[in-house]
């Protein structure tokens, strides 16, 4: 079953936020990972809408844990901790009907 790892983004540090986003395909990889939203230019239809989402897609709960936790992710991880805030949530997908 896919699983998704959704980001909340508010970036602070619009010039600096590109060394980050730069980075983070080639950690995705080696994980199963791959982007279905990035930016995303969001539009609240409920509540706030934060400036950024980002949709990644993995082929299983241990894919995106192990990814998160990768050694080429958690180098950069505190570029992104240091110019932005939000949220980053597992969620599980559903079975495609049959």
């Amino acid at each position: 079953m896919t699983v998704y790892i959704i980001g909340l983004i508010d970036v602070q540090d619009p010039e600096g936020y590109p060394t980050y986003s730069r980075q983070v395909s080639v950690t995705l990889e080696p994980h199963g990972g791959q982007f279905l939203v990035r930016g995303g230019q969001p539009e609240a239809l409920e509540g706030t809408a934060p400036e950024r989402v980002v949709v990644l897609a993995f082929p299983s709960a241990e894919h995106a844990r192990a990814w998160y936790e990768s050694e080429g992710y958690s180098r950069i991880r505190p570029l992104r901790q240091e110019m932005a805030t939000g949220q980053l949530i597992l969620a599980h997908g559903v079975d495609a009907p049959s």
